[in-house]
């Protein structure tokens, strides 16, 4: 006859969620995900997903280049618009990846932390019964002393190597259990932090952080005051408003560098009165690699060049002057620039102004010119500065709205006959103090240079954060990579003259000298040298 025993009718019941199938989705879905595989995946698609970035230009850095490949790609560029390639550090796509990386990151830390704290407070396991089966191996030797006295001054000299050492007494002697190696596991957990870190200070960065750009020439009446209006490139984080900016002024009162003979930069300075919150001005300086700090903002250098100083005199006699920075195009500094004075030959009679005789003018400055008349500069000191440079009268096309580049003239006015050229074919050679007399009486002067500084000016929040997390993972990757778990265990039994010491190792990962540092140690531990 068969006994059938009574059982609570929960005990064969399946464990809660595991016979529904969305909680069985669910469950393997997060298992996926926060698999380290998943994270290696993740963050190679973190890096595809950056490259349009730097293949198209972005709304962010400058509005002015994506305007320009709209003209250039009428068809392409809308089309390629529509999948954020000129916003991708703003797009669905790439908040999706991140977001993605940083959820898998933490599934996988998390219990490996958890983990890594238990396998901490756990004690060394005891030796195996078969020494001999494992990796290394040290047969018995004997030593005169007893064998509580020889296993606890093999349990000392392990903790002085730092080895995590275990002493048990057992039927037949002592046992010494010892294991190295968990900073491998921690240097893991920290590169992971780090990379945590690193994703939390690009976020919040993005977030709280802004940054411009602006071209600062010499001269206490071309400094700029932190302002969106006086920035000629600016981009704010979502979460900073116009009035968040920090308040201080900045002019440069004087710029100086010094030139390989190559033409190579070797140095530049730019020195500066700044002013915070309103406060008097002071002296400061900045070079490339040293940028000056104001209330959290950091103001890099990143650039130079000359502004010629030209002054216009129009038929009636009234004069306008100029500080027209010229754009460097090569290493010895070869600069153009465009110069324009809508607001001339004001007809003193009427007061009014005929936009047909508005003046333009084009050119090219050279910091050292050479004798053979070529636009081409031989050095970037201002060791023979020339400037050739081209008139052009007419109507500049400045009052209709469109925009435009303050580098050069109005093609399309140029080509409607609107702005004609009047100084011939061949450009009219100044250096500094000439004159050149048009054809109507007015007047051009070369009256000087000034340098300019292009500085970047920017506010991250989350810097402290990401020097932090660099540092960290640097210092994680190194433990990780040379820290290696092993294990090794002596059994201390009773013989004749004292006391037989037999030893094992075992590696816990891949390990060529483990061999040599288990051979060292039981060496010693046998013959009780230090």
């Amino acid at each position: 006859m068969t006994v059938v025993e009574d059982r609570p009718a929960t005990a064969g019941a399946p464990p809660p969620g595991r016979g529904n199938p969305l909680w069985a989705l669910l469950r393997n879905s997060w298992r996926q995900l926060t698999s380290m595989r998943t994270a290696l995946i993740l963050l190679f698609l973190l890096a595809v997903a950056a490259v349009p970035g730097s293949i198209f230009p972005q709304r962010s850095v400058s509005r002015e280049n994506v305007a320009e490949y709209f003209a250039a790609h009428p068809k392409l560029a809308p089309a390629i618009d529509r999948l954020f390639a000129f916003d991708v550090y703003a797009s669905p796509w790439f908040a999706a990846i991140y977001l993605l990386l940083f959820t898998s990151l933490i599934g996988c830390v998390l219990p490996r932390l958890r983990d890594h704290v238990r396998a901490l407070r756990t004690v060394p396991p005891d030796a195996p019964k078969r020494l001999d089966r494992l990796p290394q191996h040290a047969p018995g030797a004997e030593r005169p002393e007893e064998p509580a006295a020889v296993a606890a001054e093999i349990a000392k000299t392990l903790r002085r190597r730092r080895w995590r050492t275990r002493l048990r007494e057992t039927s037949d002697g002592w046992t010494v259990a010892a294991e190295k190696g968990y900073l491998k596991e921690t240097g893991n957990l920290l590169f992971h932090f780090a990379m945590l870190a690193v994703l939390v200070g690009v976020g919040f960065g993005h977030w709280y952080g802004w940054h411009a750009n602006r071209l600062l020439v010499e001269g206490a009446d071309q400094g700029f005051c932190s302002a969106v209006t006086q920035f000629d490139e600016s981009v704010l984080g979502p979460r900073v408003d116009a009035s968040d900016l920090p308040d201080f002024c900045v002019r440069m009162t004087d710029f100086e560098s010094t030139f390989q003979s190559s033409g190579v930069p070797k140095s530049f300075e730019a020195t500066v009165e700044v002013s915070e919150n309103g406060g008097d001005y002071r002296p400061d300086r900045f070079t490339v690699n040293d940028p000056l700090r104001l209330d959290g903002a950091n103001i890099n250098l990143i650039g130079q060049g000359y502004a010629p100083v030209l002054r216009y005199t129009d038929r009636y006699g009234a004069s306008q002057t100029k500080v027209v920075p010229f754009l460097p195009g090569d290493l010895n500094m070869t600069s153009e620039g465009v110069v324009q004075f809508p607001d001339v030959n004001l007809d003193p009679a009427t007061g009014e102004r005929d936009p047909k005789l508005q003046m333009g003018f084009e050119g090219v400055f050279l910091p050292t010119g050479g004798t053979d008349g070529s636009a081409t500069s031989k050095f970037p000191a201002a060791d023979n500065p020339v400037l050739y440079i081209a008139a052009y009268r007419g109507d500049l096309g400045l009052d209709v709205g469109k925009p435009s580049s303050v580098y050069a003239l109005n093609r399309e006015q140029i080509a409607d006959g609107d702005l004609k050229k009047i100084s011939g074919e061949r450009p009219y050679v100044l250096r500094p103090g000439e004159k050149w007399t048009l054809d109507d009486g007015s007047t051009l002067e070369f009256a000087g240079i000034r340098r300019f500084a292009t500085i970047s000016i920017r506010h991250d929040p989350t810097q402290f954060l990401m020097l932090i997390g660099a540092v960290l993972g640097l210092a994680g990757l190194m433990l990780s990579l040379f820290t290696h778990r092993r294990r090794v265990w002596f059994r201390v039994v009773p013989a004749e003259n004292g006391s037989a010491i037999e030893a094992g190792g075992l590696p816990r990962t891949d390990y060529p000298g483990f061999g040599d540092e288990f051979a060292a140690l039981t060496r010693h531990i046998k013959e009780g040298t230090p």
